[in-house]
């Protein structure tokens, strides 16, 4: 049977969510985070990275959401999870673009945020000055250009979902994360049809399911 490597507060949420959907029988394998918030060692031992989530069914261990999402779709959608032919190129591009540009934005946001509360009293005035304009004259203006080209696609979309069919595919999935995190961590940059997005999966019956059986999620609610 295959087994998702689950860490809270991950990507991995996702992947239980696909699970769910497309009714594969799965197992959760839970992992904590340490109080530093990274990934426990243990995760080194199913994946070289360390990184979850990852997946073993039968002899494949598969780690990157992506390739996951892409995986399970093939391997076990039985036509589920295929976006429209009208809707192919834009199931593509957000299926790859989720993680090759838009989660590389949010890791700098949250990464410019940490240092300077993690840094010595007595400079930390000092680096989060710094790192508060380098806030304001790098990352806003970046993060400004995607989430109104994600809005404005949102808006000229069939439906609520990224490919405009009437179930998520893969480029729903692997959007899932970056716009939950923006929808709790800063709603007041989120556009509404970004904010219906998140609504609209998290009230799906197989979002509720992998929710209660993933544990600790700090960007959904059961």
């Amino acid at each position: 049977m295959l087994i998702v490597h689950h860490l809270n507060n991950s990507r991995s949420q996702r992947i239980l969510w696909l699970l769910e959907e497309l009714g594969v029988p799965y197992e959760i394998k839970k992992y904590e985070r340490t109080p530093e918030q990274q990934a426990p060692p243990e995760l080194l031992a199913i994946s070289p990275l360390g990184k979850s989530p990852v997946i073993t069914d039968g002899d494949v261990t598969l780690a990157e959401s992506g390739a996951i999402v892409e995986y399970v779709i093939t391997k076990y959608g039985n036509g589920k999870g295929v976006p429209p032919d009208s809707g192919y190129l834009d199931n593509l591009y957000f299926s790859h673009y989720a993680e090759g540009s838009l989660m590389p934005v949010i890791v700098q946001k949250i990464t410019f945020d940490l240092i300077p509360k993690r840094s010595p009293f007595l400079i930390r005035p000092f680096v989060n000055m710094i790192f508060s304009q380098l806030n304001k004259q790098l990352v806003q203006p970046e993060m400004e250009k995607h989430l109104t080209m994600i809005e404005t696609h949102l808006q000229k979309s069939t439906s609520v979902f990224f490919a405009g069919g009437q179930e998520p595919t893969s480029a729903d999935y692997q959007m899932a994360f970056p716009l939950e995190v923006i929808v709790v961590d800063a709603p007041q940059v989120a556009g509404p049809k970004i904010k219906e997005f998140v609504r609209a999966i998290h009230e799906r019956e197989a979002y509720k399911a992998a929710l209660s059986k993933g544990g600790e999620y700090s960007y959904a609610k059961l």
